[in-house]
């Protein structure tokens, strides 16, 4: 596991979320979700800050969890959150530009975890038990 990238998502993330509780704007105006002027109706702020909680607690948590099985769990609830959010900001979202551009950065978001998680394996030769993990491969020779 590559736990700097792990963090770093999580810091990014948690940053974000709490940007967003703040400010739903900063999610809605991309999204399309505000009306002509630009503006965020008061129904769609309400439903934006507990998106934007969920992500600065499961930041926090990536950033901050012991590594090991913490940090671990706390990678696949962030995978699993932005791939929820790809798929259902992907399939509600008003215009198809802005689906497209909402699948794109939650799967490259969650990427960046998957991506976090793999690392070790790939550098310690899946020695490592545990949830995605390969079992009985020995390390690479140098």
């Amino acid at each position: 596991m590559k736990v700097s990238l792990l963090r770093a998502v999580g810091v990014a993330t948690a940053a974000y979320g709490v940007a967003v509780a703040a400010a739903p704007g900063l999610l809605a105006r991309p999204s399309g979700l505000v009306d002509a002027a630009g503006r965020t109706a008061p129904a769609t702020r309400i439903s934006l800050r507990p998106l934007a909680w969920r992500d600065a607690v499961s930041g926090l948590a990536l950033a901050l969890a012991p590594e090991g099985p913490a940090l671990r769990t706390a990678a696949y609830v962030r995978i699993a959150a932005d791939l929820g959010d790809a798929a259902l900001l992907g399939a509600t979202l008003p215009g198809r530009g802005r689906r497209a551009v909402a699948v794109a950065v939650s799967v490259g978001w969650g990427a960046l975890s998957v991506a976090g998680l793999l690392a070790d394996e790939q550098q310690q030769g899946g020695r490592e038990q545990g949830p995605m993990r390969l079992r009985g491969t020995e390390p690479r020779r140098v």
